[in-house]
């Protein structure tokens, strides 16, 4: 009988954490800003029906990258888990921390475990409180890492340059506008330019997702979703957009993000 091959532990979760982490890096990014009445949430994303940024329960909001397939999941099992808490206990009791430390025993357990493969993916749980010092947002990574951000926070993509530009443009307490042209011109920033340096896009109102929880509204529900006739209001004029390809060339397949679409399901 053949000898199976040994590989270290620490090998094994090296080798888990490589291929996550490169799954994550394909998706764009997605950045998390804290402004006066609430927290803002946006992403490039052409798609109007697939949605990274979603309402999990009255206060609290899901943001993710990575597989399309698995964070859908994540979302799916966060939305079951709020309201039977809800339902069994009261509204108040589902909280932003307690559904980011149910969300890291299961990311933890899965990566952990050397029977599937880990999950190509890095959530934000945000929940908003009465005033910007209650609001919280936690950054959970593959391996079930839980990281308690303040201000602002990005995952996915370039996010060493986005976080980068952010740092330097923050303003707190800032206004809903002011809080998204900071948030959309640091998507913007791509790695490097034909010069090789730090370059700028300016992304189109209908590219983008943004979502916020604003404190503001007398709703129970605090989340909104910003459509585009409202971005372009917000935004303004911002210059000529990036340019669109030729009517006539198709649509190159490298600039087609795979990990943000779900699965084909024949394939499956």
């Amino acid at each position: 009988m053949s000898m199976p091959f040994y590989v270290s532990p620490e090998q094994l979760m090296k080798d888990r954490a490589d291929f996550a982490r490169k799954g994550i890096a394909r998706g764009r990014s997605v950045a998390v800003i804290q402004y006066a009445d609430g927290v803002l949430f946006a992403s490039e994303n052409p798609s109007q029906a697939l949605h990274k940024v979603s309402e999990i329960y009255d206060r609290i909001a899901f943001a993710a990258v990575g597989r399309y397939n698995e964070f859908e999941n994540l979302r799916i099992a966060g939305v079951r888990l709020a309201d039977m808490r809800g339902y069994a206990y009261d509204r108040r009791d589902v909280t932003g921390r307690g559904l980011a430390n149910a969300y890291a025993q299961t990311l933890g357990t899965i990566f952990s475990s050397g029977g599937e493969k880990p999950y190509e993916v890095e959530i934000f749980v945000a929940e908003v409180g009465d005033s910007p010092a209650d609001d919280q947002i936690y950054r959970l990574t593959y391996q079930g890492q839980v990281t308690d951000e303040h201000q602002y926070a990005v995952m996915g993509g370039a996010d060493e340059v986005v976080a980068t530009y952010l740092k330097e443009h923050y303003t707190e307490n800032a206004s809903l506008s002011d809080a998204l042209h900071v948030a959309v011109a640091a998507l913007g920033r791509s790695s490097e330019d034909g010069n090789g340096g730090a370059g700028d896009r300016v992304i189109p109102a209908g590219d983008l997702e943004v979502a916020v929880l604003d404190r503001t509204r007398t709703q129970p529900r605090k989340f909104l979703r910003l459509m585009p006739a409202r971005l372009e209001a917000l935004l303004g004029d911002r210059g000529p957009t990036t340019p669109a390809a030729p009517e006539t060339a198709a649509t190159p397949e490298s600039e087609i993000d795979p990990t943000d679409l779900p699965e084909d399901p024949a394939s499956e």
